[in-house]
């Protein structure tokens, strides 16, 4: 059973219902919460600089026939303002897999397509419309959606990587662990183009569901409180219950030799890094090139503020750099 926030909105879609979603989670109501203690943070700026095109709510998929209608999935892109060809970085939000829009991926988006990539926050299905994995299947046709339409999007279709931050972390570092794993393919569309990335990085996100510690406390939040914990509601249950769909979604299980490179983040907040380091021993084994970094604050959602979104988005792109571009 999927438990609703009461921040819930409803958008419509022609022939079909409302989509519901929660809107509780936002750059300003976390702002004020962290703000309580760290009275020094400011918001990073949304602004768009000079030189930098943005082109918003462009429709990646559209997915016929759901409860809601034919459901348009949309992207926003921020790129140099020149007709050149960049690397694209695909961005996913958090929010619990609950909460959230690609919005909150815009101030860091302009700050990296000043860079030189081609910065694309994506909107994905989250628990209030559908479970996983339905959001898995939407960054894998956002990716191939990229690729196809890579000459007008100005995109290298040979440099394409991803970034998440928390449940959007997570996100993008199963979809960049499973490259060419058919069984988290899903059925969504543009299937002639590969899913494959290059690169992903990782702020703040779970890299897996099974760890004993991760078990444990869903256990404890639903004892505590009666209500399945979100990570538990976007698996479709608690571990018991739908043990597959918590190994599925856990890219600890699915290293390979195919895995893309990645870069992780990481507050000084442990439990947000699960799995990190297991991932890192695997990737040692496999000889796949990774990085790890530490913006040691207590705060979870980092990549909101100054200074440490700066920090955190100089780490992400010396990363993307050194794999897109020959940097150091």
């Amino acid at each position: 059973m999927v438990f609703l926030s009461a921040f819930m909105s409803l958008s419509a879609y022609p022939g079909g219902l409302e989509v519901p979603r929660d809107t509780s989670f936002t750059r300003w109501s976390t702002y004020l919460k962290v703000r309580k203690k760290h009275p020094e943070v400011t918001l990073l700026s949304d602004s768009v600089p000079d030189g930098i095109s943005v082109q918003k709510d462009v429709v990646y998929s559209t997915i016929e026939g759901t409860s809601y209608g034919d459901r348009e999935l949309h992207a926003d892109v921020f790129r140099p303002d020149d007709g050149a060809s960049y690397p694209a970085l695909i961005m996913i939000h958090g929010g619990g897999w609950n909460s959230g829009d690609k919005t909150l991926q815009h101030p860091m988006a302009r700050l990296i397509a000043v860079k030189g990539y081609v910065a694309i926050p994506v909107e994905y299905r989250l628990i209030p419309e559908a479970i996983y994995p339905a959001g898995l299947e939407d960054i894998k046709t956002a990716v191939r959606w990229v690729r196809k339409n890579a000459v007008s999007l100005g995109v290298n279709p040979d440099k394409i990587a991803l970034s998440g931050c928390s449940a959007g972390a997570q996100l993008a570092t199963l979809v960049g662990v499973t490259n060419g794993s058919l069984r988290h393919e899903g059925g969504g569309e543009w299937k002639d183009s590969p899913s494959t990335v290059q690169a992903v990085v990782n702020m703040d996100g779970v890299s897996t569901f099974v760890s004993r510690s991760n078990i444990n406390d869903a256990e404890e939040r639903l004892a505590k409180k009666g209500v399945m914990p979100v990570c538990a509601q976007w698996l479709g249950g608690m571990y018991e219950d739908a043990t597959d769909a918590w190994n599925e979604a856990s890219a600890i299980n699915w290293v390979t030799d195919a895995s893309a490179p990645v870069c992780f983040i990481s507050s000084g907040l442990p439990r947000y890094s699960d799995g990190r380091d297991s991932i890192a021993g695997l990737y040692d084994k496999a000889g796949i090139y990774y990085e790890r970094h530490s913006i040691p604050v207590d705060v979870h959602p980092f990549w909101f503020f100054s200074p440490w979104a700066e920090e955190a988005v100089e780490y992400a792109v010396r990363f993307l750099d050194r794999l897109f571009k020959g940097g150091n």
